[in-house]
This record gives C-alpha cells, structure tokens and sequence, in this order.
C-alpha cells in the first residue's frame, strides 16, 4: 500500500516560483510511475507532469512545458514539483499519484492518490 502526502502550496504572485513536494510511504519500490494532477475551480482533474521511475522518462502537458519540472530525491521517497513563471490559470489543487502498472499511459489509471496541495496564483 502506498501512501502519499503533499506539501509547498500556496499564494504567490503572477512570474513567482513554487515548489511542491510529495513525500512517499509504503511500498514505494513498487511505483512505476508518479505524476502531478491539478484540478481549477470547475474543471476536471488533469495531468500536468509525471514521470516514469523505470526508465527515469518524463511528460508534460502543453501548458506547462517549459514551466513546470517533476524530479524526485536519491532515495525516491520524495517527487517534486518545480515550477516557476507562474500565471493565474495555474491556479488549482494539485495531487499527486502514483502507479505500479506502465501501461503505456501517462495519466490514466492510477490507484494511489494524495490529498492535494492549493496553489493561488493572483495576477
């Protein structure tokens, strides 16, 4: 069983730097992939950065490519979430996830969630 607890949100400032963590207990050699989730006021969940812990791969979705960077400490007990340039329509409730399954997908069907972390970006 894995579990997953998020921390580093906040309010900053359009242009503004912040970095998530997301700190991994239990069972966490069986992790193939990690990804980070946002979901904005009336929006779905969606996928904005994972990376592949097999072959140490990583994907991102258009809007924050170039932004945003998903990295994770020696031991693997820690992912981060750098992101820098900030805009408002960043603004969200990122999660982290995780799966033991590579099945070809990013971010579909993961089966460990975190509570979320809120990050404000005011213009």
């Amino acid at each position: 069983e894995l579990q997953l607890e998020e921390s580093g949100g906040g309010s900053v400032q359009a242009g503004s730097s912040l970095r998530l963590s997301c700190r991994v207990s239990g069972t966490t050699g069986s992790i193939s992939i990690i990804a980070w989730f946002r979901r904005a006021p009336g929006e779905d969940n969606v996928g904005v950065a994972g990376l592949n812990r097999v072959s140490f791969t990583t994907s991102y979705a258009d809007s924050v490519k170039g932004r945003f960077t998903i990295s994770q400490d020696n031991a693997g007990n820690t992912v981060y979430l750098d992101m820098n340039s900030l805009k408002p329509e960043d603004t969200a409730i990122y999660t982290c996830a995780a799966k033991t399954v590579w099945d070809g997908t990013w971010f579909k069907r993961f089966t460990s969630w975190g509570q979320g972390t809120q990050v404000t970006v005011s213009s």
